[in-house]
């Protein structure tokens, strides 16, 4: 397929898996630990961004793991930068101090997007894996909003702090925020092992999002807010990525190349490496990024729906994680054959009244990493 309209926009480079928090939430692999010795090199991450280049691609989001791992960052930062690419880094924060802050910003980034697990220490630094996070984060955000690089604050939100959305929303306008996403937890990876202890109620859910409408328009102007309906709760799926393989691309930290950071847990599919073959080829020629590409794949009812062409028949990966089958409609659309799935696991959830407060979550680390292996 060489339809020039699909030429990709952003890519995705989780350039490591190390990371210092351990968040029940994180849509990486479980199995990461078979990956780490195979990290890209710095050569070949540069390659990487040339080709992208090449490519056509406009936006580079550095991510991991945690990037601030990495001590060859300011170097890339410094290559997409002199690339032309606009580039954004997603990091918990933990790592930054002024010093390592002005070489970032001297090197080109342009913005940071800085994770946050809640308002207040206590469950922020629980649901991080108690590393005692919080303070490191609010230090970090303060730094960057001293040395004038754009902040957004990304905050994933699950049953144990939707309850505080509003509080949420006014402590990240108070650390300087000029965005706010309130990333409603997606059940990929380690996500999905929590779903339990992480899914909200459906109350739950329909408050949180009333409180959120309000907030954009008490902070309209000053910092924009980004509230989702999760899956499991609206009637219709978000779209796979805008379309899979149409306009994002992800390099992961050991070079496999995906249509989006999770797909790579379809274990029906066999995803090319940068290390065997080069972005071009693989955007336009490999099986993985064709699969599911369009709309000529989709089963019925999706190929009879009027709305085929806006939200793809829903997320492959969810589709996977919850029939075993990619190419199936997304369970969490009202009309998928599959929509009992999502019902069976709302009702089990709403059942029991109030949200449990289990928090004996299975943490994203080494341990556990080799033992889901």
């Amino acid at each position: 397929m060489s339809d020039k309209r699909l030429l990709p926009f952003s890519l995705l480079c989780e350039l490591t898996f190390h990371c210092p928090l351990q968040c029940p939430y994180c849509s990486n692999s479980t199995s990461y630990l078979h990956w780490l010795k195979k990290e890209l090199s710095t050569e070949e991450w540069i390659r990487v961004l040339k080709e992208a280049q090449k490519l056509g691609i406009l936006q580079v989001y550095f991510s991991g793991g945690e990037p601030l791992v990495r001590k060859d960052l300011i170097t890339l930062i410094r290559t997409a930068h002199d690339l032309g690419f606009y580039s954004n880094m997603s990091t918990g924060g933990t790592l930054i101090h002024k010093e390592l802050l002005k070489k970032i910003k001297e090197a080109g980034l342009d913005s940071i997007q800085l994770s946050i697990q809640d308002s207040r220490p206590e469950s922020a630094d629980l649901i991080s894996g108690g590393k005692q996070s919080f303070e490191k984060k609010i230090k970090a955000a303060r730094l960057i909003v001293e040395l004038e690089i754009p902040l957004g604050i990304n905050v994933v939100i699950h049953r144990h702090n939707i309850e505080r959305i509003s509080e949420i929303i006014d402590f990240a306008a108070n650390l300087g925020a000029q965005r706010l996403e309130l990333a409603n937890t997606q059940y990929y990876g380690w996500a999905l092992l929590n779903r339990k202890m992480l899914l909200p109620s459906k109350n739950q859910v329909e408050k949180a999002a009333k409180e959120a409408s309000r907030a954009k328009e008490k902070y309209k102007g000053k910092m924009e807010i980004l509230f989702v309906i999760p899956d499991y709760y609206s009637p219709f799926p978000k779209p796979c990525m805008q379309g899979w393989g149409k306009i994002y691309m992800t390099v992961s930290a050991d070079g496999t190349v995906l249509p989006c950071q999770s797909a790579r847990d379809i274990r029906s599919l066999n995803f090319p490496n940068i290390r065997s073959d080069n972005l071009e080829n693989i955007w336009w020629n490999s099986e993985a990024f064709n699969k599911f590409r369009g709309t000529d794949f989709l089963p019925e009812p999706c190929k009879s729906c009027p709305r085929k062409e806006i939200d793809f028949g829903g997320c492959r990966c969810q589709a996977y994680l919850l029939t075993a089958d990619a190419a199936a409609t997304d369970p969490a659309c009202v009309y998928s054959p599959f929509h009992s799935i999502i019902e069976r696991i709302i009702q089990e959830n709403d059942s029991k009244g109030q949200p449990s407060s289990d928090t004996r979550f299975i943490y994203r680390n080494l341990k556990n990493s080799k033992a889901l292996s």
